[in-house]
């Protein structure tokens, strides 16, 4: 098994679990955050996975972006 991802500012994980569950909500996704539930996963295919998790990531770079535009604006 892999290793989590480490943020470069660790002081950072707790906010950005929190901004994920904050995503996941937002599209109507938060069944599918690992912080909701202990469902193993290693079972399923990586394609199943990828249609589960990816929407959430995909938002949470959209929000990025957009307070990024937002700022410079």
């Amino acid at each position: 098994m892999s290793k989590p991802k480490k943020p470069l500012v660790p002081e950072a994980r707790e906010a950005l679990t929190k901004f994920k569950l904050e995503c996941a909500k937002e599209i109507g996704a938060l069944q599918y955050c690992k912080e909701n539930n202990d469902h193993y996963k290693g079972d399923l295919p990586s394609s199943v996975n990828g249609q589960q998790g990816g929407p959430i990531g995909g938002r949470m770079i959209q929000k990025i972006f957009e307070n990024y535009y937002n700022s410079i604006k």
